[in-house]
């Protein structure tokens, strides 16, 4: 049995994580995490999550927290996911995130620790998202140059962040497939001759409840190509992010460190 830790516990998505990993036998939810602020600090997370009173209230980070657990899955904010580090490579615990809009300074922070212990980083833990992921890949090169792309991305009105982490993977992808540089901010300009690749756009939009879509778009001339990927809830990311921690808990007991994607769980890379 796997021990977990959850920070970013009270969100969206860590509710949702809990509520999975209560009901699957092959985990035990450990702790609760959230910010020192939060209105549901001593709740019990069991409750906040839809499913009976577990005995596990929602507390802040501290080494005392974590001292059960194994593995920490991370839906919080850059800043929560950095405050992480120190703790995991002290204890040797693995790391699950999938938290985005990290900057270039937090990422390396990550990819420090992750020479100490197992991490494992992932804009999207939907396992139809990183199929996706394959296929934007494959498409890209068998439809070759003298072709459009561009990506189109839509979320719930509270989201934090935009572009997408998932979006702005999606770029990346097509810029190395291109071998073009790739930067996660929208522009409208114009390529100066027809020749010319145009830069990868991504157009963002926030609103209502949307949990998450994404398409990839190619133009060519006379017909048009389009790669989508709709969430219908949350859940499909959870199970992400369990099957996630099931592969960083294999790491760790063999002794194992790295930095992973779910291209290594799913068997993609």
């Amino acid at each position: 049995m796997t021990a977990i830790a959850i920070n970013g516990a009270t969100g969206r998505m860590g509710r949702t994580t809990a509520l999975l990993l209560i009901e699957d036998p092959r985990f035990q939810l450990k702790c609760a995490l959230t910010h020192q602020q939060s209105k549901y600090l001593g709740q019990d997370i069991g409750l906040l999550s839809g499913s009976s009173k577990l005995g596990v209230p929602v507390t802040a980070l501290s080494t005392n927290a974590l001292q059960d657990a194994n593995v920490i899955i991370d839906f919080s904010v850059p800043s929560g996911t950095e405050a992480l580090l120190d703790y995991c490579v002290a204890k040797n615990l693995g790391l699950v995130s999938g938290t985005t809009g990290f900057n270039e300074q937090q990422l390396n922070k990550i990819k420090h620790a992750a020479n100490a212990t197992p991490i494992l980083i992932a804009p999207n833990m939907s396992i139809g998202v990183n199929v996706t992921f394959r296929l934007i890949e494959q498409a890209t090169t068998m439809l070759g140059s003298g072709i459009d792309i561009e990506v189109y991305e839509s979320h719930h009105r509270n989201k934090l962040d935009a572009p997408s982490g998932t979006a702005k993977r999606m770029g990346e992808i097509i810029a190395s497939v291109r071998a073009q540089n790739f930067s996660d901010e929208v522009t409208s300009e114009q390529t100066e001759t027809a020749t010319e690749e145009k830069p990868i756009e991504i157009h963002s939009a926030r609103g209502g409840d949307v949990v998450g879509e994404h398409t990839v778009t190619f133009f060519g001339k006379g017909e048009r190509l389009e790669i989508t990927h709709r969430a219908a809830s949350r859940t499909n990311f959870a199970a992400g992010a369990l099957q996630a921690a099931l592969f960083v808990a294999q790491k760790l007991d063999q002794g194992v460190v790295g930095m992973y994607s779910m291209s290594e769980v799913l068997g993609l890379s």
